[in-house]
């Protein structure tokens, strides 16, 4: 890992000295939604919907899973850190290793409440591990804040699709 910081998008504060992307979005109502949704993020299929090349050594999402998320030239080796299959959450979250733009942290959820609304949500902190990302400056910020939305919206029609 690139960062020392590993697990913190899981809960609590996030580590001071790196951005921070918070960005919720309502997915729809219902267990089945909720399921769909949530299954679509273990096995990286939003991923894949967003447009972006996937490469993971495992099927899902499970703690030491490598996944490498490319988009043009530009590719992010990752580590899955963490992993939740609970009642109401379902998620992982992974981080940076060596080659990839940023050193930080993003995890990618699904919830449940207790009205049977279901919430997507991305949590991340991050800093330019090199030039590229510190050239890009604002730019980078903008592309990651747009790649949460793009899941977004990929996992709002995942998510009422039944296979």
């Amino acid at each position: 890992m690139t960062y020392p910081e590993i697990g913190r998008t899981r809960g609590g504060p996030l580590p001071d000295g790196y951005r921070h992307l918070r960005y919720r979005t309502r997915l729809g109502t219902g267990p089945r939604v909720f399921a769909a949704a949530g299954e679509a993020v273990l096995t990286f299929r939003m991923h894949r919907a967003t447009g972006a090349g996937v490469r993971a050594d495992a099927s899902r999402a499970e703690p030491g899973t490598r996944v490498t998320i490319g988009a043009g030239p530009v590719t992010a080796p990752c580590e899955v850190v963490w992993v939740a299959q609970e009642e109401q959450k379902i998620g992982f979250g992974y981080g940076t290793l060596p080659g990839h733009p940023a050193r930080g942290e993003e995890a990618f959820v699904v919830e449940i409440d207790r009205q049977d609304r279901v919430w997507f949500t991305v949590t991340a902190f991050s800093r330019p591990a090199g030039a590229l990302m510190r050239l890009a400056g604002p730019a980078a910020v903008l592309v990651q804040h747009l790649y949460a939305r793009r899941c977004g919206q990929v996992l709002r029609r995942l998510g009422t699709v039944t296979r």
